[in-house]
């Protein structure tokens, strides 16, 4: 699994791509926790822009609820743009549309999430996070 973390105002964005599975979950648990503290820090939000995801499983899921738990407890907010069919699917199976705010878009996202984090999306300025 690749991933890549970008910073846009008071938004960041997470970007894993390829399968979030058994092999790769923990990776990727390994790889957010310093962005949760990033996020919870600044009182912003973590959004997953999960595109270029093509399939998670409950052990994927399991990583995106603790981090969830991070982020409410601290009051900031997470959220997941741009899901692939079956992404979504897995997602809505498992309820967690109850756990994430889910947005068909980036835009739709960042929109919600902070106006700030949309212009400097659009504006190529994000910055690189830790």
């Amino acid at each position: 699994m690749e991933f890549s973390s970008l910073r846009y105002a008071d938004v960041i964005v997470v970007a894993p791509a390829g399968r979030i599975d058994h092999a790769s979950a923990e990776s990727f648990q390994m790889t957010l926790e310093p962005i949760l503290v990033a996020a919870a820090g600044m009182n912003g939000a973590l959004l997953l822009d999960l595109s270029k995801v093509t399939y998670i499983s409950s052990v994927g899921l399991r990583v995106v609820m603790m981090a969830a738990k991070h982020l409410r407890a601290r009051k900031a907010r997470i959220a997941a743009a741009a899901l692939q069919p079956i992404v979504r699917e897995i997602f809505e199976i498992a309820r967690f549309n109850h756990v994430v705010e889910l947005f068909g878009s980036m835009d739709d996202a960042l929109r919600a999430l902070s106006e700030p984090a949309l212009a400097a999306y659009h504006a190529g300025t994000g910055s690189s996070v830790q």
